[in-house]
């Protein structure tokens, strides 16, 4: 059976500007054709077992050639498999999505055309340029950049174009700017007419000059400006001074550092992209089974009504609980008249998700307050079922023996370091790539120590961000200086703490 090709526009450079119909097909995807410009994280939407295959293009190097694309995605349909092909921006504008359609319908591959997200239009929409606008520009053009000007003769009709459209935009130009400037001058643009260039246009990364025709080929030349990049002509120009919106959210520019497991770093990541940071999530943990395979937290589990109290100190302990509670064909009603204590909103939120409310949520998020919380309902019958990490500290169950509990402590998780991410890290590190590295536990500090090894003093120009006191002195205990610690100990109180160092370095 002949499987079909998705041509699918990935959108501009933004991730989150993927089509709704592009991450329905990602999600059942069995192989993934992705090019230069797509973002890798729009991968983390095909399933783990598909096929990912990078074929890349940048300027002087092709990890493939055209015709070979072509060639490999009719194999990859003749063995039946659901292919997308991942296309930076729209796929018939400049993606050369026509010549893979032409080819697949020579080959009688069946196929579809997702549209995406042009950087024609998106890009100069983030420098706040619109491309038409009312009493300043009702037309415009989008044109390649990528002629060669030692050909002989050009594709395009500079003498109509110079003039017939109020708006120029062109994409994939800036290394034929002195070219494309003088031809659109010579055939009557004139030289002070607004123009802008726009590199890594939608990414936090993003770099806008404003200058004007007859300047734009020095300007890009002066501030190195390689591609990718758009080249935007015409009086909407003008509109950046009160439209400009992207580059002024008070984290744009900040590249984040994630150190949290891949599940829990969205929420993070996502939060800090709000507000303009570039977030690349480098997991220094991930979650395995304990030790014991869930023999502890079994028996516990056999013997649920027995306890008085259940307590969770992260939200990975909840999921895992529940998860070996639908191991016994059991559910939320097994757990009875137990009450529930958390450490912190997240593991509350978790408990949530299953039906329950936490009876004790402490007023700080550590071991300590809600051992505090807790004592005053603590008698010397009291049986409490810990459900942790299987490394953690001690302060918890140590409290609540010494008022005469009987504490059985239940491993759901241990975390170990993710040695798969440290070519990255150490990578990310050389390159300076990091302006802030965050750390939300105490394991994902020592991980990260663990993963670089003897290259720790990576580390040293790189401020670390806190998620509380704990985390902080795990830190000064491995000889690093956090640059802040978060007064309220959740996602919400790291992500203002970074708001406020950013200001103040800003101020200083």
């Amino acid at each position: 059976m002949t499987g079909t090709i998705y041509l699918v526009g990935a959108g501009p450079g933004d991730w989150r500007l993927l089509t709704l119909r592009g991450k329905e097909l990602l999600e059942r995807a069995d192989t993934v054709v992705t090019d230069h410009l797509a973002d890798e994280r729009l991968l983390d939407f095909a399933p783990p077992q598909a096929e990912r295959i990078y074929v890349g293009k940048t300027a002087g190097h092709h990890t493939l050639r055209q015709e070979e694309i072509n060639d490999l995605l009719i194999a990859k349909a003749r063995e039946g498999r659901t292919v997308v092909r991942l296309k930076g921006g729209d796929p018939f504008v400049f993606g050369r999505g026509g010549e893979e359609g032409a080819a697949l319908s020579q080959a009688g591959i069946p196929f579809e055309v997702v549209p995406g997200i042009s950087s024609a239009i998106a890009v100069p929409a983030y420098a706040g340029i619109p491309v038409t606008e009312r009493g300043m520009a009702s037309s415009f053009s989008v044109i390649t950049g990528h002629e060669d000007p030692k050909k002989n003769g050009s594709a395009i009709d500079w003498e109509k174009l110079a003039t017939g459209t109020d708006t120029l935009v062109f994409v994939m130009g800036v290394r034929n700017l002195p070219d494309i400037t003088a031809r659109l001058i010579s055939c009557g643009r004139s030289a002070d007419t607004p123009a802008a260039i726009i590199r890594w246009g939608t990414r936090s990364d993003q770099t806008t000059i404003v200058t004007t025709l007859g300047s734009a080929a020095y300007e890009a030349a002066r501030q190195g400006i390689t591609p990718p990049a758009i080249f935007l002509v015409g009086d909407v120009v003008r509109c950046r001074g009160r439209l400009r919106w992207f580059d002024k959210r008070p984290l744009f520019g900040l590249t984040v550092g994630i150190t949290r497991t891949r599940r829990q770093a969205s929420a993070l990541s996502a939060r800090l992209e709000e507000l303009g940071a570039s977030c690349i999530e480098i997991p220094t943990i991930r979650l395995e089974d304990p030790s014991d395979h869930y023999a502890t937290l079994d028996q516990a589990i056999y013997h649920l009504t027995s306890y008085d109290w259940l307590l969770f100190t992260s939200s990975n302990g909840v999921h895992r609980f529940f998860r070996r509670l639908r191991e016994f064909k059991e559910d939320s009603r097994a757990l009875g008249n137990l009450r529930l204590g958390v450490i912190g909103s997240a593991t509350a939120e978790a408990l949530r998700s299953y039906g329950l409310r936490a009876d004790v949520v402490p007023p700080e998020y550590r071991a300590e307050s809600l051992a505090d919380s807790l004592l005053p309902h603590i008698s010397p019958s009291s049986r409490v079922l810990l459900v942790r990490a299987e490394q953690a500290r001690n302060v918890l169950p140590d409290h609540l023996r010494g008022a005469g509990a009987r504490v059985t402590i239940a491993p759901a998780y241990r975390t170990v370091p993710a040695s798969e991410n440290r070519e990255r890290l150490v990578s990310l590190l050389e390159e300076h790539a990091l302006d802030l590295i965050t750390c939300t536990s105490s394991s994902t500090v020592t991980s990260l120590l663990d993963l670089l090894g003897d290259r720790r003093d990576l580390l040293e120009p790189v401020p670390l961000a806190c998620i509380g006191p704990v985390t902080a002195a795990t830190c000064t205990r491995e000889g690093l200086t956090p640059a802040l610690t978060a007064s309220t100990y959740t996602i919400e109180g790291l992500t203002q703490n970074i708001l406020d160092w950013r200001r103040h370095h800003h101020e200083i």
